[in-house]
C-alpha cells in the first residue's frame, strides 16, 4: 500500500505528537517526588528565618507574590521583604513554622503547604498556608501566603 504525500505527512505528525506526549509524561515527576521538593523548599524557607538571613528568605518568594497581613494583601517580593524585615531585626526569630501538609497538583506546577506556626517558647500560635509555583528556572517559589 502506497501512501500519498499528505497521508505520509499526517502519519508523521501523529507519530511526532505521540512521542512528544510520551516525553512529557516521562518528564513530569510523580506527585510524591514533587511533594518532597516542596516540603524541602518550605523547610529551607523557614530555616532562612531561623538563621536570620533575609537575603536567603527573599529567594523563596516569587516576584509577583502576595502575602497577607491579616486581610490586607502585600503585593510583590520587594514590598513583602520590606514588610517582613521587622521580623529579622532581633537575634532570635519571633516565630517559626514547619509544614505538616504538602500537596501538588497533577500538572506539577502548583503546590500547597500548610502547618503550625510556633512562638519562641514552642507554643502553637497559628497556622500558615502557602501556595507555591514551579517557576521557569525550575525553583519552587511562594506566590500566596496567609496565616491564620
Amino acid at each position: 500500500m502506497k501512501l500519498s504525500f499528505s497521508q505520509q505527512s499526517i502519519l508523521c505528525i501523529c507519530f511526532l505528537a505521540f512521542f512528544a506526549s510520551l516525553s512529557t509524561l516521562a518528564a513530569t515527576p510523580d506527585p510524591d517526588t514533587l511533594e518532597l521538593e516542596v516540603e524541602a523548599r518550605e523547610l529551607a524557607f523557614a530555616q532562612s528565618m531561623a538563621e536570620r538571613d533575609i537575603e536567603a528568605f527573599q529567594q523563596f518568594i516569587a516576584q509577583e507574590a502576595i502575602f497577607f497581613n491579616g486581610n490586607e494583601p502585600i503585593r510583590g517580593r520587594e514590598a513583602i521583604v520590606s514588610a517582613w524585615s521587622v521580623f529579622f531585626t532581633e537575634d532570635d526569630a519571633p516565630f517559626s513554622w514547619q509544614p505538616d501538609v504538602v500537596t501538588v497538583l497533577d500538572s506539577g506546577n502548583l503546590a500547597l503547604s500548610s502547618g503550625p506556626v510556633f512562638n519562641p517558647a514552642g507554643d502553637n500560635i497559628g497556622r500558615f498556608n502557602s501556595v507555591w509555583r514551579k517557576e521557569a528556572d525550575g525553583q519552587w517559589r511562594v506566590i500566596f501566603d496567609k496565616g491564620s
